[in-house]
């Protein structure tokens, strides 16, 4: 069974073109660790007026990428992006999970 999931994060302003660059060269072994998770189309979108991140990403089973918050390259990934996102103190993103309120297939 697959499962869509979204949620927002911020940017910090000036940033646009520094996350982009930054995950156009997403680490192979993060990338593997995501898909070997059941995570798939993960696609983050950017409101260029309010600097607001929307992610959604398809989950197989019950996994998503939150889950993986106590592996190793993650909490690296995390501590790369610290300087241009709004973190919580242990790095990760102040994420906000959004809530579905209409799907067409």
């Amino acid at each position: 069974m697959n499962n869509i999931v979204s949620f927002k994060m911020k940017l910090k302003p000036g940033f646009k073109e520094e996350y982009k660059r930054r995950h156009d060269l997403i680490w192979p072994e993060l990338s593997a660790l995501l898909t070997n998770a059941g995570i798939s189309n993960y696609s983050i979108f950017l409101d260029e007026e309010t600097n607001i991140l929307f992610a959604v990403q398809t989950l197989s089973g019950n996994n998503n990428s939150q889950d993986l918050s106590k592996t190793e390259i993650v909490k690296k990934w995390w501590a790369y992006m610290a300087d241009i996102m709004d973190t919580n103190e242990d790095n990760s993103p102040v994420s906000k999970p959004l809530e579905l309120v209409f799907h067409m297939d």
